[in-house]
């Protein structure tokens, strides 16, 4: 499910890629064997939009996901279905949503640094989720959830993840996830 977006503003866009292309890497932004092409990029980057709902299918890597201590992770990607190269920064919101579409406690915990990641045609970014089992949480009123909302970094619009049954807290978030990160978060997975 979508809901419609509205448009982000320039200023912020621009100050989130300024800020944001610093902590590429020097690869990302030049081309192989070309170091001194980093400046060009870095005006060019200035051209590359924010990635729109409409152009971002949101998937869970249900690979190899782990668990520790109480919590289960799993990659959560976002893929660039569109037709030009955009940018997400930072963090995506995500709630636990129960089989009736009613949100179920708080909005997932971010940490770790925020990434600005370049997105062309066809390439994905992921972050980790980890759902704390709600039997770990003190004073948590257990409901099961059955989706997930997700809206990715700056977006407005979301999308459901179907057909994924935990136990929630209707008064607490089982939810954490860090930052946007490069690259597909399923170990060994590859879109080449």
């Amino acid at each position: 499910m979508k809901v419609s977006i509205r448009p982000g503003r320039r200023s912020l866009a621009v100050a989130a890629i300024a800020c944001g292309a610093v902590t590429l890497p020097v690869s990302a932004l030049a081309a192989p064997g070309h170091p001194h092409q980093a400046h060009q990029a870095g005006h060019a980057l200035r051209r590359v939009h924010r990635c729109l709902a409409s152009s971002t299918a949101i998937w869970l890597g249900l690979g190899n996901g782990g668990g520790t201590a109480g919590t289960f992770f799993y990659p959560l990607e976002f893929s660039n279905v569109g037709r030009r190269t955009c940018w997400l920064f930072g963090y995506p919101r995500i709630f636990a949503v129960s089989d009736s579409g009613r949100r179920i406690g708080l909005p997932a915990v971010h940490s770790g640094a925020r990434h600005l990641v370049i997105l062309r045609p066809g390439s994905t970014a992921h972050v980790i989720l980890g759902i704390i089992d709600a039997g770990n949480i003190s004073g948590c009123h257990v409901r099961t959830g059955a989706f997930l909302k997700v809206f990715a970094p700056g977006q407005k619009a979301f999308q459901i993840i179907p057909g994924f049954n935990f136990t929630a807290c209707t008064n607490k978030s089982v939810l954490r996830v860090d930052a946007v990160h490069p690259g597909t978060g399923i170990p060994g997975f590859s879109t080449s």
